[in-house]
């Protein structure tokens, strides 16, 4: 028998197997869609936001440097010649939360006859101590106490004591001896309205720096006595900005 090859139109001819038959029809490939900017918070929203928290930032770090420094502004002579009227300071409020005021030192505490005045003075005497005035001298325990900072005079004919300071109190005077409202005229002062300690002159700008504390022990000389710098006046009060100012 011959072989033959069936026609292409033979019925019996074998169809191409479609399973092997390439695909050739595209399927579109889904666009991404872009996540919803409704949730998301917007420009508006994160600039306020960080306006608060820097609003809030600011004023917890002004509360705490509050809780360490005060702004005085000095209001009037008792100080001098060391402080004038018109001065800004500031005073360390933390100097005496951990330690102890010491002879010769500058601090501003609330007048005891009137909390909301603040007066600066300078530290005579301790509790324990017993207090004498006379012939333009302090002694303290019967000792003269060496004062070798400038000092306005004293009034005429004005002895005091001999006083005894209480416990948890000191006697303060102005270094303007002859007008001062100190210990002498309000008594020793209580411990607990001392605000600070009298810490760095701020205005005017060229007496700006550190104030120069003295230590003085009775009965020492004054080429003795250690130095960390000087000044002083009395009367301070507050203001709204808020500076404090400090009275006579």
């Amino acid at each position: 028998m011959t072989e033959t090859t069936g026609k292409a139109n033979d019925p019996y001819t074998l169809q191409p197997d479609l399973s092997q038959t390439p695909n050739t029809t595209l399927t579109p490939i889904a666009e991404e869609v872009p996540l919803d900017d409704a949730n998301e918070p917007s420009m508006t929203w994160m600039l306020l936001r960080e306006l608060v928290e820097t609003i809030v930032l600011s004023l917890i770090i002004f509360l705490l440097i509050r809780q360490v420094l005060q702004n005085y502004r000095i209001e009037s002579h008792s100080m001098q010649p060391n402080f004038y009227e018109g001065q800004f300071i500031l005073v360390n409020k933390l100097s005496y939360k951990i330690g102890q005021p010491s002879r010769g030192e500058v601090i501003v505490f609330h007048n005891p006859n009137n909390t909301s005045e603040d007066y600066i003075k300078r530290v005579i005497g301790l509790p324990g101590d017993t207090v004498e005035i006379h012939d333009d001298k302090v002694f303290i325990n019967q000792q003269e106490l060496p004062e070798p900072f400038a000092k306005e005079p004293y009034r005429t004919n004005t002895p005091f004591g001999p006083l005894v300071i209480p416990a948890n109190h000191i006697f303060v005077m102005g270094d303007n001896r002859g007008n001062s409202q100190d210990s002498r005229y309000i008594g020793p002062i209580d411990e607990n309205l001392v605000v600070g300690k009298a810490w760095l002159r701020l205005w005017p700008l060229p007496v700006f720096g550190l104030i120069h504390q003295y230590h003085l022990e009775p009965g020492a000389s004054s080429a003795m006595l250690p130095v960390a710098l000087a000044c002083c006046q009395d009367k301070v009060s507050h203001d709204v900005n808020p500076t404090y100012a400090i009275q006579p």
